[in-house]
């Protein structure tokens, strides 16, 4: 047991938890609100939508699309000029930022979209029936029925961006994942790519667990 803590720097450990740690919830806070615009517009202008505009729509799903279907890290080396442009740098925790937003954002969107398109359409025309605008139908009807879903889809996002942190770890953004491959990979020290596994581990837990928790308060079904 000693030779195991001897072989863990834990104050790197600490460093690399909380860089993991503000990857993923700044970029998950950031994700949310763009996908929760992107998601309702694209509701929203859809053919038998409340404003319907099929060009905008196509142009957002098109954007969507496209974000989504680019695996993470071809994007992540894709985005490094903007990176550098807007961080001053191409490795560290706040570089990671824009290619976690653009890969996790597009997303949310589209599970935002399906979310509301689940959302009973007698429910809606009821609402327009007692002279609810349309503003009162997104933020009263649409949003609160789809609360559940959405809540759900914020945690497997946020899960998925645990794991997208480790990748950009690996070419040096920080990190567990950094951390698992300077120490586990090229150093050798399986000691510290076991106990970097076990807390990225324990991060998912987590997250699944408050939202599995906060789906369950939520849904009335």
């Amino acid at each position: 047991m000693s030779s195991i803590l001897e072989n863990i720097d834990f104050d790197t450990m600490v460093n690399a938890l909380n860089e993991t740690l503000f990857m993923t919830f700044v970029s998950l806070i950031f994700a949310v609100i763009i996908g929760l615009i992107l998601g309702i517009a694209i509701y929203l202008t859809q053919e038998d939508g409340l404003y319907p505009n099929l060009f905008v729509n196509k142009v957002l799903n098109l954007i969507v699309n496209v974000l989504r279907a680019i695996p993470y890290i071809i994007l992540l080396i894709l985005l490094l000029p903007l990176t550098t442009t807007l961080v001053g740098s191409m490795i560290g925790a706040k570089a990671a930022l824009p290619s976690l937003i653009l890969s996790s954002a597009p997303f949310y969107g589209r599970m935002v979209m399906i979310a509301l398109n689940e959302v009973d359409s007698g429910t809606i025309e009821a609402s327009k029936a007692m002279g609810a605008n349309n503003w009162q139908i997104i933020t009263k009807v649409l949003i609160p029925e789809a609360k559940p879903a959405l809540i759900s889809s914020i945690t497997v996002m946020a899960v998925s961006l645990v794991g997208y942190t480790a990748m950009a770890g690996a070419i040096g953004a920080g990190g567990l994942g950094n951390l698992a491959y300077l120490y586990g990979m090229v150093r050798n020290n399986n000691y510290i790519m076991y106990t970097a596994t076990i807390l990225i581990l324990i991060i998912v837990f987590i997250i699944q667990f408050i939202g599995d928790y906060f789906v369950r308060k939520i849904d009335k079904r």
